[in-house]
């Protein structure tokens, strides 16, 4: 199967890069939020940044008026009946995935896959809340979406090989690096991620060293082109708390366990470049 035509459901800062990948490579795409001023932040969001590629010279006007035309948006998530991928994108929270996997198993043709963009969630106990486990993926993206080139695909032990090799075409028209992970909590990156930026807030929250010499350390030592406690505000520290919870709660394992004070900036919404406040202090959010 050839895909041509894609849902993105969930239009937050993954979910509006991922659109606008898809619409760039001239793939109609359907953008669905949940209420009309989600959707019309995710609108300006995507034309804000197709308008840079445009004046950076990354994008042609050809190409920029192509997107546009190819995309539309909607708060319907029925009008996602003729699409041939539907990827997810909504909040990290297990039970909020698995009742919309619901809907769209309902609504979606039977050709259909359905992909998820969870970063640590795994993939069957999605897919099991569907009647297409087989066609059920993860598909995770890495933010921002339309500079990253690497796209994850993680398979169930339900996902069929037709499944996997679909959503590597798919990713490999949209021009991303693939790289195949199984369904375990973190997937690669993240498993070999987390740990790192948990180990990093807690020498800071230690007083062990300075936020700016841990940060420092690392990027000019090892050639990181972002310091962990930077790339925690990056990720948006919720987010962070999220995946670490999940990890946690398969591994049991100390190093995937979110630091108290992760859990205590979260309470206080310092989630990082999200909200202007975070490891560092931003000027606009």
């Amino acid at each position: 199967m050839t895909i041509t035509t894609v849902g993105v459901v969930g239009a937050g800062l993954m979910g509006s890069g991922i659109a606008e990948v898809c619409a760039v490579q001239g793939m109609h795409t359907r953008v669905c939020e949940r209420d009309d001023p989600s959707l019309q932040a995710a609108r300006r969001r995507i034309e804000r940044s197709l308008e840079r590629g445009r004046s950076t010279g990354k994008l042609s006007d050809e190409v920029v008026e192509r997107a546009i035309a190819t995309l539309d948006f909607t708060t319907d998530v029925e009008t996602m009946s003729d699409r041939d991928i539907v990827v997810e994108a909504i909040v990290e929270r297990l039970a909020d995935k698995t009742r919309l996997f619901e809907v769209l198993d309902r609504v979606v043709p039977d050709h259909a896959i359905l992909a998820t963009n969870t970063s640590s969630l795994p993939i069957i106990e999605i897919a099991r809340s569907t009647h297409r486990a087989d066609r059920v993926i993860g598909t995770h993206f890495f933010n921002p979406a339309p500079v990253m080139r690497l796209l994850e695909l993680v398979r169930s032990i339900a996902t069929s090989d037709r499944t996997l090799e679909t959503a590597r075409a798919f990713g490999e028209r949209l021009g991303k690096r693939i790289i195949v992970a199984q369904d375990r909590g973190g997937f690669i990156v993240n498993l070999l991620l987390i740990p790192f930026l948990t180990h990093a807030v807690r020498l800071y929250e230690s007083g062990f060293a300075s936020r700016d010499d841990i940060d420092e350390g690392m990027r000019l030592g090892c050639g990181h082109p972002m310091g962990p406690l930077a790339l925690c505000d990056f990720i948006g520290l919720d987010v962070l708390y999220a995946v670490c919870d999940s990890l946690y709660e398969e591994f049991k394992r100390d190093e995937y366990a979110p630091p108290p004070l992760m859990k205590r900036m979260v309470a206080s919404g310092r989630l990082g470049r999200k909200s202007g406040r975070g490891f560092y202090e931003y000027a606009e959010r």
